[in-house]
C-alpha cells in the first residue's frame, strides 16, 4: 500500500505539487476561475492527491469580502462527517463491540417503541402507525435503510412536517445534547419498514450516539483519540477553539442570483456561526469542520489500508466490508441518479452505475451541506476534495461532477 509523503502532509502551504507532469492543471485552473467569475461560488479549495502525494492544491475567489480563500480555512463539512463517524463505529465492530445485524434497540432501548408512518393527513400533520416487521439495525444505519428520516431535507414532505412538529434538530449546529437528540428520533415514526428501501436520514447521528455507548466515551473524545490524533488531523473539531476562528470561512446564500455572506439563522434556525458556539449537539452525522488536508489525511487511510506512518487503525478486511455495496437487489433507493450504490458510509462506484461519470469502478464519494464533496479512487490511487461553503445549493451534486469530470481528463495515466 501507499503512504502519504510526509514532508508534503507536514508543510502549512505548499508551494509546489508532487510530479507535475503527471497531471495537467490548467483545466481545473480554468473551471475554477470560470465558477468563481460567473458568480456560481464564491470562492473554492480544491485538494487533489494522487500515489500518496498532492498533486494539485489551490484557493479561489473568496473566503470572505476582501480575504481571498486560504489552503488552511476550516469548513463546515456537514454529511462528510457521516465517513469519520462510519469509520468510528466500525474501528468498534473490530473490537467485537457489536455485530452489524445486532437490533440498535439492544443498544438503545427507546428504539424498541419506534413505529412506521401508516395514514398521514397533511391538514393537521396527525398520522397512524404499525409495527415495524423487524427491529433496526446498526447495519440498517450504516447504510441507512432504518426508515429514519431528515428533516428539512427529506424529499418526503410527510416527515419534513412531521419533525417540524415534534421539534427535531438537522444536526448541523443544532443546540442540545447527543443522548436528548437520539431519544426524540426514536419517538418519531418511520418511513418504512427496516431495511424496503434507502432513505437518507439522521441515521448516523444515532450512531454516533451508540458510538458513545459502546466506547464509553464522549463522541469528539473517541474521535481525538482513535482517529484525529492518530492522523494528524489538528484542524478537525465539533468546535472550533477561539484561537482558530479566523480561519472557518463564513456562510453565503444566493439572493437574486448572486451570494450574499449568511446573517440570518439557516436550516431549523441555526447561527450560520455554529462551529464557534458551545451547547451543540456533538452531531455523528453532520457536525464537524474541517480543512481540506485533514479530511486528505482522512481519506488516504482508505488507499493505505487502514495503516498510517506504522499503525494499523483499521484493517484492510474491514475497509474491504465498507466499500462493497450493502443495499440489497430490489431495495429501492430515492436518488438523483440510475444504480445508486451504497456501503458503509458513502456511495460507491459500481458496473451498474460506472456510466454515470468518470470515477472507476470501486471509488466511493459523498459530499455535505454547504456544498462540499470528496471522493476516493482505489484504481488511480486518488483522492480528490473541493470545499466551499454555500447555503442549500439547488444544484448541489453539479459541483463535484463539473470537477471530476475536468480532474480525470487532465490525469495522464
Amino acid at each position: 500500500m501507499l503512504t502519504l509523503g510526509a514532508s508534503l502532509f507536514t508543510q502549512a502551504v505548499f508551494s509546489q505539487i508532487s510530479d507535475p507532469a503527471a497531471f495537467q492543471a490548467a483545466k481545473i485552473d480554468t473551471l475554477a476561475q470560470r465558477l468563481v467569475r460567473e458568480n456560481r461560488v464564491t470562492g473554492l479549495n480544491l485538494l487533489f492527491t494522487r500515489n500518496g502525494k498532492i498533486i494539485y492544491r489551490k484557493t479561489f475567489g473568496q473566503a470572505a469580502a476582501g480575504r481571498p480563500m486560504q489552503t488552511n480555512d476550516i469548513f463546515r463539512i456537514a454529511s462528510q462527517t457521516k465517513a469519520i463517524t462510519s469509520l468510528a463505529a466500525m474501528m468498534l465492530w473490530e473490537e467485537g463491540r457489536f455485530l452489524l445485524d445486532d437490533p440498535i434497540s439492544r443498544y438503545i432501548p427507546a428504539f424498541a417503541e419506534t413505529r412506521v408512518l401508516d395514514a398521514y393527513h397533511p391538514e393537521d400533520t396527525s398520522y397512524t402507525t404499525v409495527a415495524p416487521h423487524r427491529a433496526i439495525t446498526v447495519r440498517d444505519l450504516l447504510r441507512h435503510t432504518s426508515g429514519i428520516s431528515y428533516p428539512v431535507f427529506s424529499a418526503d414532505p410527510r416527515h419534513n412536517a412531521i419533525y417540524a412538529k415534534h421539534k427535531v434538530p438537522t444536526g448541523i449546529g443544532s443546540a442540545g445534547n447527543l443522548d436528548s437528540f437520539v431519544q426524540l428520533i426514536a419517538r418519531q415514526p418511520l418511513s418504512h419498514h427496516p431495511g424496503e428501501a434507502y432513505t437518507y436520514g439522521l441515521n448516523i447521528d444515532v450512531l454516533g450516539r451508540l458510538i458513545e455507548i459502546w466506547s464509553g466515551q464522549p463522541l469528539e473524545t473517541f474521535f481525538r483519540e482513535r482517529i484525529f490524533s492518530p492522523l494528524g488531523m489538528h484542524d478537525t473539531y465539533f468546535r472550533i477553539p477561539a484561537a482558530k476562528a479566523a480561519r472557518l470561512a463564513p456562510v453565503f446564500s444566493l439572493v437574486n442570483g448572486r451570494f450574499e455572506l449568511r446573517k440570518t439563522p439557516i436550516y431549523e434556525g441555526t447561527d450560520p456561526e455554529y462551529p464557534l458556539r458551545g451547547g451543540i449537539i456533538p452531531s455523528g452525522g453532520a457536525g464537524l469542520s474541517s480543512t481540506a488536508e485533514d479530511y486528505a489525511r482522512f481519506l488516504q487511510l482508505f488507499l493505505d489500508g487502514g495503516k498510517y506512518k506504522g499503525k494499523q487503525l483499521i484493517s484492510p478486511a474491514t475497509i474491504r466490508l465498507m466499500t462493497a455495496s450493502q443495499i440489497p437487489a430490489g431495495v429501492p433507493a430515492k436518488w438523483d441518479w440510475p444504480e445508486f450504490a451504497f456501503g458503509l458510509g458513502f456511495s460507491l462506484i459500481t458496473p451498474q452505475n460506472q456510466s454515470n461519470g468518470p470515477l472507476p469502478e470501486g471509488s466511493f464519494f459523498w459530499g455535505g451541506a454547504f456544498n462540499t464533496h470528496y471522493w476516493v479512487d482505489p484504481v488511480n490511487n486518488v483522492t480528490g476534495i473541493i470545499l466551499t461553503q454555500e447555503y442549500f445549493p439547488a444544484s448541489f451534486w453539479d459541483l463535484g461532477f463539473l470537477f471530476k469530470n475536468a480532474f480525470y481528463t487532465s490525469l495522464e495515466k
